[in-house]
């Protein structure tokens, strides 16, 4: 401790006071990069303490960061380390830096007469302004992973859903009870709801395809007596004998069917042979003498009176 009416003190025609404790001293250096416009911050640190004070204070020694500059400064193998990589290689650069400071602290080991100095480690920066645009792009990249994550948990609870939704609207509103979503009496009152809906849709599509039916039925019906109305006609105009019943047969035959239910005979009462219309004399083959032919009808008069 310093005592200013110490004998020494008084006696003394100058008096330094020196710091013998020991300290952490840090001292910088720049290196450049690849890119002229860039360069990387070293920064080494040392332990540092006074072993005598008078040889420090005869020296004049005030700071101590002068001499560890200079012994920087003498490493002439650190510029070639960094000089051959980017700005964004930092770690490579500063794991180099520390390998090379530690072999060259431990041959040419850093001397201050009267004082201890041992090499710690050394650190290598980059400009604030890559750091800001670093960060940036940290940040940037992070903000997409983030966005990215929600989407995909967004996925997931969109094809969860679409299979709950998929196994039936009862396993959806079972899950949304058990989940305290949905109300149990609301829930029956829509399956209710539902079910009678359904069940009101399918009677209409019933009574639709009957009235199809019918139509098509009638349709077919309208369809025959049309036809065979038109053959009789075509059949008056001949003076051959006719079997209008035969006939008649056949072409019901060829159209898949007889007569439909309630269809009434065109022919009916003009087409039975061996009876003759009333009020017509009944004619003869016109083949040759001799052959009557009692029952037919000559023209499309004698059917349609």
């Amino acid at each position: 401790m310093f005592d200013p009416s110490h004998a020494d003190v008084l006696d003394a025609s100058s008096v330094s006071l020196v710091d013998t404790r020991a300290r952490l001293v840090e001292v910088e250096r720049t290196v450049p990069s690849v890119s002229e416009a860039d360069n990387f911050t070293m920064r080494a640190s040392f332990t540092c303490q006074v072993t005598d004070p008078t040889v420090i204070a005869r020296q004049g020694i005030v700071d101590v960061t002068v001499p560890l500059r200079a012994y920087l400064a003498g490493d002439s193998e650190l510029p070639r380390l960094s000089a051959g990589h980017r700005v964004e290689e930092v770690n490579v650069v500063r794991h180099e830096v520390t390998r090379r400071m530690t072999a060259y602290s431990a041959i040419v080991p850093p001397r201050v007469a009267g004082m201890s100095i041992d090499f710690v480690g050394a650190e290598v920066r980059v400009s604030e302004d890559l750091r800001t645009w670093e960060q940036t792009l940290r940040d940037e990249r992070r903000s997409q992973e983030l966005i990215r994550g929600q989407r995909d948990f967004e996925t997931q609870d969109t094809q969860r859903i679409a299979e709950l939704l998929a196994q039936g609207s009862d396993y959806a509103d079972a899950f949304g009870i058990v989940r305290d979503r949905i109300d149990v009496a609301q829930s029956a009152a829509r399956i209710h709801q539902t079910a009678h809906e359904a069940s009101a849709r399918h009677e209409r599509a019933a009574e639709g395809d009957r009235a199809h039916a019918h139509a098509m039925e009638t349709a077919q019906a309208q369809m025959r007596r049309e036809v065979v109305l038109t053959l009789l006609r075509q059949m008056g105009t001949t003076e051959d004998y006719i079997d209008y019943h035969q006939v008649l047969d056949q072409v019901l035959r060829d159209m898949g069917g007889q007569l439909g239910p309630g269809d009434a005979d065109p022919a009916a009462g003009a087409l039975e042979p061996g009876r003759a219309r009333s009020g017509r004399t009944p004619s003869r083959h016109p083949g040759g003498p001799g052959h009557p032919q009692e029952g037919f009808i000559k023209d499309e008069d004698d059917l349609l009176d």
